[in-house]
């Protein structure tokens, strides 16, 4: 993937400013297997392993955060994909470099009817849908009696709608449109309930048997957003240690920033904060794969545990990014200067709802203390 980081950095500019991904960079990253990853392999897919699919999308997202995301969107809505009933998946992989996109925010109502539901409502966040073929809209279905069930309805691409609403100061370019549906039918082997998903029960005769379709949805979600994180950071990294040898620190008596003292102290920091977040990426993508290997099934507190993990490296990330940002003069506020921009998309992504630092630890702290983590999103 690393071949592919000069074009997707020489088009980051332009994709932001557009708010979406460049035609070239999508095609390129198609071109490349990026989409195959978690693609069964009867259809092409490459089935690719956790760790080598972290390594792949913090590359990706070192050129630039917004396309790392939505590579890693498209990536894992390919997995839960591969869950739906097989039926569905005959006809979402009619090749393996489909594109599929995704929410969970469930903006939309589902309706029986017809075999199947029938879907409305507008669903925020959808990352890459103006790139997708497919998309996993969730929606919420009454049935009667006790609370509303969560669908995963899988909807070709063609039969929504785009708002052109993503307006935004991180993560620009990911395209996180929000998608609209207006009277969908969706057939009853297009919908996934999300709730035996989350507990590990698939609809997919073919996959659930295979230990790799046995990793949990939102725990792989952790390690493909570290894999943004870690890229982000180690970007920042990179362009200060070029940038401290081209510049002065105006005022002061140093011509080249990189004799400083305080540069030494900030760069050190810096770089033992994105150490640190290795360490823990490491160790729970480890973890992950191993209980899929072995077929035991991660803890409440492990899953707990993980969700903390993601969100206290993307912290560590962010503040990696932050005083390199805040080291790197007036000069990095140009556009065109990488710092700037990797401080605003780590930003965003440590604000996503499901990787907030704050919120995660608070979960992993309820149950340390005994009690229930007080959501099903584990």
């Amino acid at each position: 993937m690393r071949e592919l980081q000069p074009l997707i950095r020489s088009h980051a500019l332009r994709a932001e400013r557009q708010g979406r991904v460049t035609g070239e960079v999508v095609e390129a990253l198609t071109g490349a297997g990026i989409h195959r990853m978690n693609v069964p392999r009867h259809f092409g897919g490459y089935q690719t392993s956790l760790r080598t699919q972290v390594d792949v999308l913090s590359e990706v997202s070192a050129a630039c955060g917004s396309t790392g995301f939505m590579a890693l969107i498209q990536a894992g809505c390919a997995f839960i994909a591969a869950l739906f009933p097989d039926e569905a998946q005959d006809e979402i992989f009619t090749g393996p470099d489909v594109r599929v996109g995704g929410t969970l925010i469930p903006g939309s109502r589902a309706v029986a009817a017809d075999g199947g539901y029938v879907v409305s409502g507008n669903s925020p966040f959808a990352t890459g849908c103006q790139d997708a073929d497919w998309h996993l809209l969730t929606a919420l279905a009454h049935t009667g009696d006790g609370p509303p069930q969560l669908l995963w309805l899988a909807i070709p691409m063609a039969e929504l709608k785009v708002l052109d609403d993503w307006n935004v100061s991180g993560l620009a370019a990911s395209g996180s449109n929000t998608v609209v549906a207006q009277d969908v039918h969706v057939p009853a082997h297009r919908v996934l309930p999300v709730g035996p998903l989350l507990a590990g029960v698939s609809e997919s005769r073919r996959n659930s048997a295979d230990p790799f379709y046995r990793m949990p949805v939102l725990l792989l979600f952790c390690a493909w957003t570290a894999a943004n994180a870690l890229g982000l950071a180690r970007a920042a990294l990179t362009q200060f240690g070029e940038r401290i040898h081209q510049r002065g620190i105006t005022y002061t008596v140093y011509e080249r920033q990189h004799e400083a003292p305080v540069t030494h102290l900030q760069f050190a920091e810096a770089t033992m904060k994105v150490a640190s977040a290795e360490l823990i990426a490491a160790d729970f993508v480890g973890l992950i794969e191993a209980r899929a290997a072995d077929g035991e099934p991660c803890t409440t507190q492990e899953r707990a545990r993980i969700r903390a993990q993601c969100g206290y490296l993307t912290r560590l990330c962010k503040e990696a990014a932050d005083l390199i940002g805040s080291a790197s003069g007036a000069s990095s506020l140009h556009r065109e200067v990488p710092v700037q921009r990797i401080v605003r998309d780590l930003n965003a992504l440590s604000l996503h709802s499901f990787v907030n630092p704050a919120a995660n630890l608070e979960l992993y702290g309820r149950v340390l203390s005994g009690l229930d983590p007080g959501t099903p999103f584990l």
